[in-house]
């Protein structure tokens, strides 16, 4: 991994805020009363998103956006073909604090983005976002949707090019810090106190937003936008297409919903309500249905690993039944004779006391004759 440095298009970044794209708020609690609770992730699960992955389940994932989601060999395919499309992907459930892993390959083209996100409805966020014409990787995160400083984007060169090839790209976030992993490698750590304080931490619950949007695109964004994207979208040079082969999702919090309840104007993640329970979504998602989407979007090939691998572990059981009864058969018999040449030798030594007593050599007191 080379070293990292701070561009001014990721100072620039630290100005804009993807919720003008791909983010949004339904209802935000800073500021408004009555928001409606959150289904809870509660446990963990990983989406193999193929033509018949679980992304089709929309109690599990929601496609709010214009622009076209489809399924091809390697995975989901999120497709901008004209100006406006902003294929997007967004989770029914959230998390308070988890890890959210993202095996993808980035778009290429130019002023395209690709994001991977975690955001929640009072604007806290945490981003993977890549631009299809650099290998460079922004890591940038937003506390309460405050962008007035420019200091929380950076960009990362990396050894190898995203736009080729699929990487895992993961988020570890705890109430303490933030990590941003490539494939086993951690490039960035943002610690709770180093977000002023901790005042803009991101801190509560987060659903999972991933998609590509055209930042490109002169007609709907504007100047600076247009430039932080690397400039200018030529939708004729597409289609542009971001491809997502799994993702897996781990909430560090055991609930079944999250509510706005006792939230006031701090976002403090522990005036956050947490609902005790199995979650609606986890239930989905381990249903028999569920089970069933999942097994059929394996590849052909993991479905024989797994067949061959239940087999063989049949297989192993089969020959250890075997192995124990040979030897539990083996250790009866050699008991048996140790049991009747026990028998044998008591047998002789009766026999021989007998033989004695009769001869009189065992004879009691001084009338032995």
């Amino acid at each position: 991994m080379k070293s990292f440095a701070v561009s001014s298009i990721a100072l620039l970044a630290g100005l804009i805020s993807t919720t003008s794209a791909q983010t949004h708020t339904d209802c935000n609690p800073l500021n408004t009363t009555g928001c409606p609770n959150m289904q809870a992730l509660g446990g963990n699960a990983t989406f193999n998103w193929n033509k018949t992955g679980i992304i089709q389940n929309d109690k599990v994932w929601r496609m709010p956006n214009q622009g076209k989601i489809d399924w091809d060999g390697y995975g989901a395919t999120f497709t901008i073909e004209r100006s406006g499309d902003s294929p997007t992907a967004n989770s029914v459930f959230y998390m308070l604090f988890g890890r959210l892993e993202v095996v993808m390959r980035v778009a290429k083209g130019k002023g395209i983005i690709s994001s991977a996100i975690l955001q929640s409805e009072d604007l806290d966020e945490v981003d993977w976002e890549f631009q299809g014409s650099s290998p460079q990787i922004l890591t940038n995160y937003y506390g309460k949707g405050d962008n007035t400083t420019a200091d929380r984007g950076e960009n990362f060169d990396l050894d190898f090019v995203p736009q080729d090839d699929f990487h895992n790209y993961t988020l570890d976030w705890t109430k303490d810090r933030i990590q941003w992993w490539v494939d086993d490698k951690q490039i960035r750590e943002l610690k709770y106190a180093e977000a002023e304080g901790g005042t803009r931490y991101p801190q509560t619950p987060m659903n999972v937003r991933i998609g590509a949007w055209a930042a490109g695109d002169v007609t709907k964004n504007q100047k600076g936008v247009v430039e932080w994207a690397g400039g200018e979208t030529d939708f004729s040079e597409g289609p542009f297409t971001m491809t997502v082969k799994t993702v897996y999702a781990k909430d560090y919090t055991s609930a079944s919903e999250y509510s706005w309840e006792d939230m006031d104007s701090s976002g403090d993640w522990q005036k956050v309500k947490v609902i005790e329970g199995k979650s609606d979504v986890l239930q989905e998602i381990q249903s028999p249905s569920g089970v069933t989407e999942r097994w059929d979007a394996l590849s052909k090939g993991a479905k024989i690993g797994i067949i061959a691998g239940a087999l063989g572990g049949a297989a192993l059981a089969a020959v250890a039944m075997l192995f124990f009864c040979v030897k539990q058969r083996r250790a009866g018999r050699r008991e048996a004779q140790a049991l009747l040449t026990q028998e044998q030798k008591e047998a002789a030594e009766l026999s021989e006391y007998k033989s004695q007593m009769q001869s009189g050599k065992f004879g009691l007191g001084s009338n032995r004759v």
